[in-house]
């Protein structure tokens, strides 16, 4: 069967094909700030993007500070305002999108598709975690994303049959 991508997942494959990006191997978020010209610093408080720079807490793994950078890049890309003077819903709405943006933006789709997966639950959850730089409990996070893609494209080519005349 046909995977079917999201716009998002679009969005993202483009992004890194603009970037020269097309590997797991090639996700290293201080490379990827560079290629961008962004200036990404080490401090002692939490993740945020602040006066032109991406501070990433510096206290934080090195899987949890690539999921922090992909977090913060969402709000840079993607977003617009200050989130100090937004109305709660409106800053909701964009962390959000943010945490999501970051599930598909360090475990990309197009990458994900290429590779051998284990067959078990366990071990495809390590593979991922290994492959991209994530920690387990992200890399569980994705995987179910993914899967329930996967089967929400099943049945909608299941109920098309059934429609089709």
């Amino acid at each position: 069967m046909k995977y079917r991508s999201s716009l998002l997942e679009d969005w993202i494959q483009n992004f890194y094909h603009s970037i020269d990006i097309y590997h797991a191997h090639q996700l290293d978020f201080l490379d990827i700030a560079a290629r961008l010209g962004l200036v990404v610093s080490f401090e002692k408080m939490s993740s945020r993007f602040y006066d032109g720079e991406i501070i990433i807490e510096d206290q934080l793994s090195s899987q949890e500070q690539w999921q922090e950078f992909a977090h913060e890049l969402c709000h840079i890309l993607r977003h617009e305002g200050n989130q100090i003077y937004m109305p709660k819903p409106f800053l909701e709405l964009q962390e959000n999108q943010a945490n999501y943006f970051a599930y598909h933006f360090c475990i990309p789709t197009f990458m994900l598709l290429k590779l051998d997966m284990p067959n078990h639950r366990n071990q495809e959850i390590y593979y991922l975690a290994n492959t991209f730089n994530v920690t387990n409990e992200f890399a569980a996070q994705r995987f179910d994303r993914y899967q329930n893609q996967i089967y929400t494209s099943q049945l909608i080519a299941e109920n098309s049959k059934m429609y089709t005349y």
